[in-house]
């Protein structure tokens, strides 16, 4: 995946791409949060605070919904190739874990 020098862009994709993994998460046990906001309280409520998920979980989501906004609303606020690597790093590796999780409750 290249962000093409469009850092702030993949910055705020990768927060959606988690997002939408979260979601999926939570859809598996009928919970539907309205907010952004609740997507991160319900995951650290139903599978980071049991176990299934790592804490770092709710930390990198966490860190890259403050990122997103920062990319998307702060023009002065840029990202480097690094930065955005790490992220990527991160994301992917929680992405994988959740996908893994659905796949042994058999919704993949």
């Amino acid at each position: 995946m290249s962000a093409g020098g469009f850092y702030n862009d993949a910055v705020s994709r990768l927060y959606y791409y988690l997002f939408y993994h979260f979601r999926a998460l939570l859809l598996s046990e009928d919970l539907e949060p309205k907010t952004h906001e609740g997507i991160s309280r319900l995951v650290g409520i139903r599978f980071v605070k049991p176990g299934i998920l790592a804490a770092r979980t709710s930390r990198v989501f966490s860190r890259l919904m403050k990122y997103r906004e920062e990319a998307d609303y702060n023009p002065a606020f840029l990202f480097s190739e690094d930065e955005y690597l790490e992220l990527r790093e991160e994301a992917v590796e929680v992405g994988d874990a959740v996908r893994r999780y659905l796949q042994e409750k058999g919704y993949l």
